[in-house]
C-alpha cells in the first residue's frame, strides 16, 4: 500500500511515517510539504527507502487530486485543520481515495459531516475518517470501548494537557484558536455553545505532569460522540497548555484583545492581533518554564450496566507526536486490513473497532491505565 502523507515534514506527519514504514504492508510513503526539507527529517526517516519528499501546498487542489490518484490511501497531518480538513478531504474524495486526518479543530469536523462531501464519498464508495489522532481520536475509541461494556451512558468527559515544550508550527495556532469566542458543548442532551477558555476545573493526571487545570476548548467530540452513542446526556471536553502560566497569559490576551481577528490600524498598517501574537508565541524567553517534555489524556464515562452505576476512567501520558501518530497510521493499516468498512464522513468512534484497535495500541507499548468504580443499593 502507499501512503501520502500531507504535512508529512511536520512534526505529526513523520510521528505517523515513523510507524508506517515499519510495517510491510506498506510499500512507499510519500511526505508532502510546502517546505519538503529532508533536513527536517529525523535520520531514519531521511536514509529509509520507503520515503520520498515532495512539495504539495493544501491550496492548489488541482496538484491534491493528481498526487492522491497515484496512492492508495491519503493521510492530512497538516494543521490547523479549520483551514486544512475540507480542502484535503475534498481533493481525496475527487481522486477516489480513502482519506484519514488527525483534525482537532471543531470547525473542520463540522464542515465535513455537514456539507456535500459526505454524500460525495458514500457515492464514491470512500471513508472519510476525521480526527484520527489522539485527542481526537485515541480518547474517542476508549469512549466506545466503554460505552460497549455498558447498558445507557449518561455522561462522558475528556480532559488533555499539552506542555508547550511540545509545541510547534500549526499546534500554536490551533491551541490559541480553540479558546476564542464560543465553542460546542454538549450539556443536557443539547449541543450548547459555551465559551472557551472558562470553567476552569482541576484534575489530576498521570506523571509528570500532576493536578492540572482544564477549560472549555473547542474540539470535535460534543459534535460526533453524540451520533453513535444514543441517550448520552453530557459530552463535556476541557484542555490545557501547561505550564498554568501560559493559559493565564492566553486568557489576559483574549481579554485585552490581542487574540482578536479584526484588523487594526497602528501608524497607518493594517495588523491583526492574532496573528502577530501568534508570531510572538512562537519564541518562548529564554529563561520560561516549558514544562515537561509530555501531555496527558483522561477519558470519564460514567454509566449503567444490570443496574449498577459505572465509572471508568483511563489516563496516558507520553510524548504528543508519537502519540498522535501512532492512532493514524494504525488506522491506515486498518484499511489496509479491510477493516474499516464504513463509507462517508465518519469519526473514529463510528468505524474502529475498540479491540482491534485497543490490543494494536498497547502491543505498541502504549500504556492505558484504567480504573472502575461500581456503586450499586444494597436491598435488605
Amino acid at each position: 500500500m502507499k501512503a501520502f502523507i500531507v504535512g508529512g515534514v511536520g512534526g505529526m506527519g513523520q510521528g505517523v511515517a515513523k510507524y508506517l514504514v515499519w510495517d510491510e504492508r506498506i510499500t512507499d510513503v510519500i511526505l508532502a510539504d510546502l517546505y519538503p526539507d529532508p533536513e527536517r527529517l529525523t535520520q531514519k526517516l531521511r536514509e529509509n527507502k520507503k520515503i520520498s519528499l515532495i512539495k504539495m501546498d493544501v491550496n492548489d487542489h488541482d496538484a491534491m487530486v493528481s498526487a492522491f490518484k497515484e496512492v492508495d490511501i491519503v493521510l492530512n497531518t497538516a494543521g490547523p485543520f479549520y483551514k486544512t480538513a475540507v480542502p484535503v478531504a475534498k481533493a481525496a474524495v475527487e481522486a477516489g481515495k480513502n482519506y484519514i486526518d488527525i483534525c482537532d479543530d471543531y470547525e473542520g469536523t463540522q464542515i465535513l459531516f455537514n456539507s456535500e462531501i459526505d454524500q460525495l464519498a458514500k457515492d464514491a464508495g470512500i471513508t472519510v475518517l476525521t480526527g484520527m489522532g489522539s485527542d481526537p481520536g485515541t480518547n474517542n475509541v476508549l469512549v466506545k470501548w466503554y460505552a460497549d461494556k455498558l447498558d445507557k451512558v449518561d455522561e462522558i468527559y475528556l480532559y488533555w494537557v499539552v506542555s508547550i515544550a511540545e509545541l510547534a508550527g500549526a499546534a500554536w495556532d490551533h491551541s490559541l484558536h480553540m479558546t476564542l469566542g464560543k465553542v460546542p458543548q454538549y450539556i443536557d442532551g443539547k449541543l450548547v455553545q459555551v465559551e472557551g477558555g472558562t470553567e476552569m476545573v482541576s484534575e489530576q493526571f498521570l506523571e509528570p505532569l500532576g493536578e492540572c487545570r482544564v477549560r472549555y476548548v473547542g474540539h470535535p467530540q460534543p459534535l460526533t460522540l453524540p451520533k453513535y452513542i444514543k441517550d448520552v446526556k453530557n459530552v463535556i471536553i476541557k484542555g490545557a497548555l501547561i505550564p498554568h502560566w501560559v493559559d493565564e497569559m492566553i486568557a489576559e490576551q483574549k481579554a485585552t484583545g490581542f487574540l482578536g481577528t479584526d484588523p487594526v490600524d497602528i501608524k497607518g498598517e493594517k495588523v491583526t492581533p492574532y496573528d502577530l501574537a501568534l508570531k510572538l508565541w512562537e519564541t518562548i524567553p529564554e529563561g520560561r518554564d516549558n514544562g515537561p517534555q509530555s501531555s496527558g489524556l483522561k477519558v470519564i464515562v460514567k454509566g449503567e450496566k444490570d443496574g449498577k452505576k459505572i465509572t471508568y476512567t483511563a489516563d496516558m501520558a507520553g510524548r504528543m507526536a508519537p502519540g498522535t501518530g501512532l492512532p493514524a497510521a494504525m488506522a491506515a493499516l486498518m484499511f489496509a486490513d479491510g477493516a474499516v468498512t464504513q463509507k462517508g464522513v465518519v469519526a473514529p468512534e463510528g468505524c474502529i473497532d475498540p479491540e482491534i484497535f485497543i490490543k494494536a495500541f498497547v502491543g505498541k507499548g502504549a500504556k492505558i491505565h484504567e480504573s472502575i468504580k461500581v456503586e450499586s443499593i444494597m436491598d435488605l
